[in-house]
C-alpha cells in the first residue's frame, strides 16, 4: 500500500483564503472562493482533481501502449472537469479527457483502444466513477 497526502490550510471565513499543498512539498498553491468560481489568481479543487487524472490516465495509457510494445514518444492529456453552480450546493456533473499520442507501431483505432481502456481502468477514473459522465472527447494519434 502507497499512502500520498495532500493538505489544506484556511483562513477566516469564506471570504478568506488558503492554501493547498502536496507531501512532496512540489504543489504549493494559494486557493478561495474567487479562484473556485470567479476566475481569480490561484487554484481549486477541481483544477487540481483535473490535473491528478490527466497524469494518472496519461501514465497509465503509457503504460498499456509501453507493455504492448508499442514505442511512446509522447502523450499529452487535457482533463476538464465541470463544476455545475446551478443548483443548491456545487456538484461536478462531467470529466472530459482529450490525449493526443505519438506512437509509433499502432493505428489510430488502436490508439483510440488503449485510450478508452486507460479512461476506464486508471486508478484517478476509477476512484471518480461517481461523476454522472466521463467521456473520452478525442483521442489522437499524431502522424
Amino acid at each position: 500500500m502507497i499512502n500520498q497526502r495532500g493538505n489544506a490550510v484556511w483562513n477566516g471565513d469564506i471570504k478568506g483564503g488558503g492554501e493547498i499543498s502536496t507531501q512532496s512539498g512540489t504543489v504549493k498553491a494559494p486557493y478561495s472562493v474567487g479562484a473556485r468560481f470567479q476566475g481569480e489568481k490561484g487554484t481549486n479543487p477541481e483544477e487540481l482533481i483535473g490535473a491528478a487524472h490527466a497524469g494518472c490516465y496519461t501514465m497509465f495509457l503509457t503504460g498499456n501502449l509501453t507493455k504492448a510494445g508499442k514505442q511512446v514518444k509522447q502523450i499529452r492529456t487535457e482533463s476538464k472537469v465541470t463544476l455545475d453552480t446551478s443548483g443548491d450546493v456545487p456538484k461536478v456533473v462531467k470529466i472530459s479527457l482529450t490525449t493526443e499520442g505519438e506512437v509509433e507501431g499502432v493505428s489510430q483505432e488502436e490508439f483510440q483502444q488503449f485510450a478508452e481502456n486507460a479512461k476506464e481502468n486508471c486508478p484517478i477514473s476509477q476512484l471518480l466513477k461517481a461523476v454522472p459522465e466521463m467521456e473520452l472527447a478525442k483521442a489522437t494519434l499524431k502522424q
